[in-house]
């Protein structure tokens, strides 16, 4: 590392070196129904298929597998997501139980929930077996709004839930959905009132986005929504920031706000360059040329790596049965994005632009002295003269209207990166 690099660039730098995940995602696929918004990688089943269960097992014996790689050494944070977690009852508390067991340095470890299968029993579980925090799916405290969105659950079951989380102390995140079908500014207001007065300590605010392949896009089509246009979402957006951060809140993140001390490590784990890795279809996971190489060890049929390539994206693309079946996640198979040093740090720029406190200096630095000095200056400026970011002490953070104008902002920050990023499959 060069003598004349700063104490920032050299902690930026360190963690582009790391042997292991910071983070670690466990991907649930289940769900009673799939909702009529939903593109991920989720499927209406039965609680009691099998199928379940094999899946979960085969979970816990890939668990085994990375950590004895060494993956999960450094490993601070875990979050198993869905899909529906609470779908598969005990058995979520036993994979939280494996995750402490094999990734000791984890101290938040968090659990999407439906308020449907959310049980005070499955609580108590979660609670006794590890879990320090739950993200549960609300969408919405409007019953009329709940329906069209195709969720099972009602308000007061919500509401009920929300309530029984908090009152056993565990971290409690709530999730809304904003610029909806039905949806009012009034009805809006009511449930980020209703919602943060329970006692939540963090709230994630997203504006419905029509999927291509979900059954609204298949009831929408192309035609115009004037309920969920640029303006509504931009106007719900600013509503949902107003009325939280009245009520003690303050966002630190393009969609998600806390309650001081409460923000979730692993969501800002994605936005600032900690590598971590993802298990179950459809997971992904971003690695360090380092990281990969462990992981190659007992994936034989990734690809080696060429010189020039620092930074590996994977996705896993086998199905729920074809995981369920393996024992190794050299059975698997993957998209890989591979991205260099340029293309790294340009996505690193893009992704700092979700943060309320943008690109650090450490971050800014290390973009000049691999982008060029002069490009990424330039690229600053442009973003200043537009009013969507500006320079505060060394660091380079988004404004009110880089906020509200994401795309834009992160267009510019990507358009730094030179070059195509190389696409493989791993079959």
């Amino acid at each position: 590392m060069p003598a004349t690099c700063g104490i920032y660039e050299a902690l930026w730098l360190a963690k582009l070196h790391f042997r292991s995940a910071r983070a670690l995602y466990l991907h649930i696929p289940f769900c009673v129904r799939k909702c009529a918004y939903c593109d991920f990688a989720s499927w209406g089943t039965d609680a009691r298929d099998p199928l379940v269960r094999e899946y979960t097992a085969a979970l816990s014996h890939l668990l085994e597998e990375v950590a004895q790689a060494g993956l999960l050494e450094g490993c601070t944070t875990a979050y198993v997501g869905g899909g529906t977690p609470t779908l598969i009852g005990s058995g979520l508390a036993d994979l939280v139980r494996r995750v402490r067991a094999v990734a000791p340095k984890v101290s938040e470890l968090t659990c999407e929930a439906n308020p449907d299968s959310l049980t005070d029993e499955l609580l108590y579980k979660l609670v006794d077996a590890g879990c320090t925090r739950l993200s549960i799916g609300v969408q919405s405290l409007d019953d009329g709004e709940l329906q069209t969105l195709g969720r099972i659950h009602t308000a007061w079951q919500a509401k009920d839930r929300l309530s029984a989380a908090v009152a056993l102390g565990i971290d409690v995140s709530c999730d809304l959905m904003c610029a909806l079908p039905g949806q009012t500014d009034k009805s809006w207001e009511l449930t980020l009132r209703e919602a943060s007065s329970i006692g939540v300590g963090h709230v994630s605010v997203y504006p419905l986005q029509i999927e291509e392949g979900t059954a609204f896009d298949e009831r929408y089509g192309n035609e115009p929504l004037p309920w969920n246009d640029t303006e509504v979402q931009a106007r719900r957006m600013q509503a949902a920031c107003d009325m939280l951060e009245s009520a003690g809140f303050e966002r630190y993140e393009v969609a998600s706000y806390a309650r001081p001390g409460r923000e979730c490590h692993h969501n800002r784990a994605y936005w600032t360059a900690e590598p971590y890795l993802g298990l179950g279809c459809g997971a992904s996971s971003m690695l360090t040329r380092e990281a990969y190489g462990r992981l190659r060890a007992v994936a034989h049929q990734l690809p080696e790596l060429p010189y020039d390539v620092s930074r590996v994206r994977l996705t896993c693309t086998s199905g729920r049965s074809e995981l369920a079946r393996t024992r190794s996640l050299g059975d698997l198979s993957f998209d890989i994005e591979m991205l260099t040093e340029a293309q790294a740090c340009a996505e690193d720029l893009m992704l700092s632009m979700r943060m309320v406190r943008g690109a650090g200096p450490g971050l800014v630095e290390h973009a000049r002295a691999v982008l060029g000095k002069r490009e990424v200056d330039d690229t600053l400026a442009m973003c200043a003269e537009r009013g969507l970011a500006h320079e505060q002490d060394g660091s380079w953070v988004p404004t009110h209207e880089g906020w509200l104008l994401g795309n834009e902002l992160y267009g510019l920050m990507w358009g730094l990166a030179p070059d195509e990023v190389r696409s493989f499959n791993s079959c």
